[in-house]
């Protein structure tokens, strides 16, 4: 049996009258971005916002940075790798830096006598 609610299955802001009760929408501006994929996207936007525009976009098809030039779009980002923690220390220090602090810490732990 039904619960006798009205509103049951309605959104907010939904109405009978629609654009009428709301008032009327903004006037709009599609501009077009182009990806290095020859994606094009054409989002709206308000007219007043003319001098606002961003000046990349994000494809929605691929991810990569739009630009208004179909001629020039941006490059793709760079990617960099996942480095580890040994890959930050060799950046910062050589391998002869490595070796005498490897043996400064071997010859330690032999004076200490916990390894022969």
């Amino acid at each position: 049996m039904a619960s006798g609610n009205a509103i049951r299955g309605s959104r907010v802001g939904a109405g009978p009258m629609g654009e009428a009760e709301r008032g009327d929408a903004a006037p709009r501006v599609h501009v077009s971005y182009w990806c290095t994929n020859g994606h094009e996207t054409r989002p709206s936007f308000a007219q007043e916002s003319e001098l606002v525009l961003p000046v990349t976009w994000d494809c929605p098809r691929c991810g990569l940075p739009a630009g208004q030039d179909k001629n020039n779009p941006p490059a793709a980002p760079k990617v960099e790798p996942y480095k580890t923690h040994l890959a930050y220390v060799k950046e910062r220090r050589s391998d002869a830096d490595g070796a005498a602090i490897l043996d400064e810490a071997l010859s330690s732990l032999r004076d200490r006598g916990l390894i022969q």
